[in-house]
Protein backbone atom coordinates (compact mmCIF):
# COMPACT_ATOMS: atom_id res chain seq x y z
CA UNK A 1 0.00 0.00 0.00
CA UNK A 2 1.28 2.96 -0.56
CA UNK A 3 2.57 5.65 2.32
CA UNK A 4 0.25 8.39 1.23
CA UNK A 5 -2.61 6.26 1.09
CA UNK A 6 -1.79 4.52 3.98
CA UNK A 7 -1.40 7.65 6.30
CA UNK A 8 -4.74 9.17 4.95
CA UNK A 9 -6.43 6.09 6.06
CA UNK A 10 -5.35 6.07 9.30
CA UNK A 11 -5.57 9.91 10.04
CA UNK A 12 -9.57 9.86 9.16
CA UNK A 13 -11.40 11.47 11.73
CA UNK A 14 -8.26 12.82 13.01
CA UNK A 15 -8.46 16.64 13.35
CA UNK A 16 -5.32 18.06 11.48
CA UNK A 17 -3.72 21.47 12.22
CA UNK A 18 -4.79 24.51 10.11
CA UNK A 19 -2.93 25.41 6.81
CA UNK A 20 -2.63 28.53 5.33
CA UNK A 21 -5.28 27.05 2.53
CA UNK A 22 -7.77 26.39 4.96
CA UNK A 23 -7.39 29.85 6.60
CA UNK A 24 -8.17 31.58 3.27
CA UNK A 25 -11.22 29.22 2.64
CA UNK A 26 -12.19 30.31 6.47
CA UNK A 27 -11.93 33.94 5.46
CA UNK A 28 -13.46 33.92 2.60
CA UNK A 29 -16.52 32.08 3.66
CA UNK A 30 -16.71 34.83 6.58
CA UNK A 31 -16.23 37.26 4.25
CA UNK A 32 -19.21 35.71 2.27
CA UNK A 33 -21.08 36.04 5.57
CA UNK A 34 -20.87 39.39 6.37
CA UNK A 35 -22.65 40.23 2.85
CA UNK A 36 -25.33 37.29 2.97
CA UNK A 37 -28.55 38.78 2.69
CA UNK A 38 -30.35 35.83 5.28
CA UNK A 39 -27.44 36.68 7.65
CA UNK A 40 -29.17 36.15 11.05
CA UNK A 41 -32.61 34.68 9.54
CA UNK A 42 -34.04 31.26 10.13
CA UNK A 43 -33.74 29.31 6.72
CA UNK A 44 -37.00 28.29 4.93
CA UNK A 45 -37.36 24.83 5.63
CA UNK A 46 -38.61 22.79 2.34
CA UNK A 47 -40.67 19.83 2.99
CA UNK A 48 -39.81 16.94 1.11
CA UNK A 49 -43.03 14.72 -0.01
CA UNK A 50 -41.83 11.49 0.07
CA UNK A 51 -40.59 9.62 2.51
CA UNK A 52 -37.96 6.88 1.67
CA UNK A 53 -38.64 3.44 2.41
CA UNK A 54 -36.96 -0.22 2.10
CA UNK A 55 -39.98 -0.89 -0.29
CA UNK A 56 -39.02 1.80 -2.88
CA UNK A 57 -35.17 1.16 -2.40
CA UNK A 58 -36.12 -2.52 -3.70
CA UNK A 59 -38.30 -1.20 -6.34
CA UNK A 60 -35.42 0.68 -8.03
CA UNK A 61 -33.90 -1.89 -8.36
CA UNK A 62 -35.96 -3.61 -11.27
CA UNK A 63 -34.82 -0.24 -12.99
CA UNK A 64 -37.05 2.04 -14.86
CA UNK A 65 -40.83 1.88 -13.89
CA UNK A 66 -43.33 1.17 -16.04
CA UNK A 67 -44.84 4.38 -16.04
CA UNK A 68 -41.40 6.00 -16.85
CA UNK A 69 -40.84 3.58 -19.61
CA UNK A 70 -43.92 4.81 -20.97
CA UNK A 71 -43.04 8.60 -20.53
CA UNK A 72 -40.25 8.15 -22.07
CA UNK A 73 -41.94 6.35 -25.75
CA UNK A 74 -44.72 9.40 -25.62
CA UNK A 75 -41.27 11.86 -25.97
CA UNK A 76 -39.84 9.63 -28.83
CA UNK A 77 -43.26 9.23 -30.63
CA UNK A 78 -43.10 13.32 -29.97
CA UNK A 79 -40.09 14.06 -31.28
CA UNK A 80 -40.60 11.45 -34.07
CA UNK A 81 -43.99 13.67 -35.13
CA UNK A 82 -42.03 16.82 -34.66
CA UNK A 83 -39.92 15.81 -37.36
CA UNK A 84 -41.95 14.52 -39.81
CA UNK A 85 -44.27 17.41 -39.24
CA UNK A 86 -41.81 19.62 -40.00
CA UNK A 87 -40.05 18.14 -43.02
CA UNK A 88 -43.57 17.76 -44.59
CA UNK A 89 -44.52 21.52 -43.57
CA UNK A 90 -41.13 23.37 -45.46
CA UNK A 91 -41.36 20.79 -48.28
CA UNK A 92 -45.13 21.79 -48.50
CA UNK A 93 -43.81 25.43 -48.58
CA UNK A 94 -41.32 24.77 -51.70
CA UNK A 95 -43.42 23.38 -53.27
CA UNK A 96 -46.95 25.63 -53.39
CA UNK A 97 -46.55 29.40 -54.49
CA UNK A 98 -50.19 30.04 -53.76
CA UNK A 99 -50.51 31.51 -49.85
CA UNK A 100 -54.24 30.08 -50.06
CA UNK A 101 -53.06 26.76 -52.03
CA UNK A 102 -50.65 26.58 -48.81
CA UNK A 103 -52.83 26.80 -46.02
CA UNK A 104 -55.58 24.63 -47.56
CA UNK A 105 -53.13 21.98 -48.23
CA UNK A 106 -51.37 22.23 -44.58
CA UNK A 107 -54.88 22.13 -42.66
CA UNK A 108 -55.76 19.16 -45.00
CA UNK A 109 -52.61 17.60 -43.62
CA UNK A 110 -53.19 18.27 -40.45
CA UNK A 111 -56.58 17.37 -40.12
CA UNK A 112 -55.86 13.82 -41.79
CA UNK A 113 -52.46 13.00 -39.75
CA UNK A 114 -52.87 10.21 -37.85
CA UNK A 115 -51.57 10.27 -33.52
CA UNK A 116 -53.19 7.19 -32.79
CA UNK A 117 -50.27 5.29 -31.86
CA UNK A 118 -49.30 8.38 -29.26
CA UNK A 119 -52.59 9.32 -27.96
CA UNK A 120 -52.77 5.37 -27.11
CA UNK A 121 -49.93 5.88 -24.88
CA UNK A 122 -51.39 9.36 -23.64
CA UNK A 123 -54.63 7.93 -22.64
CA UNK A 124 -52.87 5.01 -21.23
CA UNK A 125 -50.92 7.49 -19.28
CA UNK A 126 -53.60 9.47 -18.15
CA UNK A 127 -55.57 6.56 -16.59
CA UNK A 128 -52.96 4.55 -14.89
CA UNK A 129 -50.12 7.33 -14.09
CA UNK A 130 -51.92 8.28 -10.53
CA UNK A 131 -52.10 4.14 -9.34
CA UNK A 132 -48.10 3.48 -10.48
CA UNK A 133 -46.71 6.37 -9.04
CA UNK A 134 -48.45 6.55 -6.14
CA UNK A 135 -49.29 10.00 -6.42
CA UNK A 136 -50.83 11.23 -3.01
CA UNK A 137 -54.23 13.06 -3.05
CA UNK A 138 -54.85 16.64 -2.35
CA UNK A 139 -57.89 16.41 0.06
CA UNK A 140 -58.63 20.49 -0.81
CA UNK A 141 -59.47 19.35 -4.24
CA UNK A 142 -60.19 15.66 -3.79
CA UNK A 143 -57.98 15.43 -7.19
CA UNK A 144 -54.54 14.16 -7.38
CA UNK A 145 -51.59 16.29 -6.45
CA UNK A 146 -49.75 18.57 -9.20
CA UNK A 147 -45.93 17.86 -9.91
CA UNK A 148 -44.25 20.86 -9.76
CA UNK A 149 -47.15 22.58 -10.33
CA UNK A 150 -48.82 21.34 -13.20
CA UNK A 151 -51.17 18.46 -13.36
CA UNK A 152 -49.93 14.75 -14.49
CA UNK A 153 -52.73 14.71 -17.32
CA UNK A 154 -51.33 14.88 -20.84
CA UNK A 155 -53.46 16.43 -23.46
CA UNK A 156 -54.14 14.18 -26.78
CA UNK A 157 -52.37 15.64 -29.81
CA UNK A 158 -54.48 16.55 -32.55
CA UNK A 159 -55.10 19.11 -35.35
CA UNK A 160 -54.89 21.87 -33.23
CA UNK A 161 -51.88 21.02 -31.77
CA UNK A 162 -50.06 20.71 -34.97
CA UNK A 163 -51.35 24.01 -35.96
CA UNK A 164 -50.17 25.92 -32.81
CA UNK A 165 -46.49 24.80 -34.16
CA UNK A 166 -46.32 24.85 -37.67
CA UNK A 167 -48.97 27.26 -38.75
CA UNK A 168 -50.65 27.20 -42.02
CA UNK A 169 -48.75 30.64 -42.88
CA UNK A 170 -46.72 30.52 -46.21
CA UNK A 171 -44.45 33.16 -45.27
CA UNK A 172 -43.81 31.92 -41.96
CA UNK A 173 -42.53 28.38 -43.24
CA UNK A 174 -40.55 30.19 -45.73
CA UNK A 175 -39.21 31.87 -42.95
CA UNK A 176 -38.09 29.25 -40.95
CA UNK A 177 -36.99 27.41 -43.80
Amino acid sequence: MDERELKEIMSQGAIRPETPRDRRERQLLEDELDTSPVKGKPLRQRLRNFRPDADSAIRALGGPTIWMRRLRAIEDELDRHEQQLDEAWRTLADEVSDPDEFARLWRATAAMWSFAQVNELVERHNRNFPAEARLPMDPRTRDFVKINGRPYQREPLGEHWILERWPADLAAARDAA
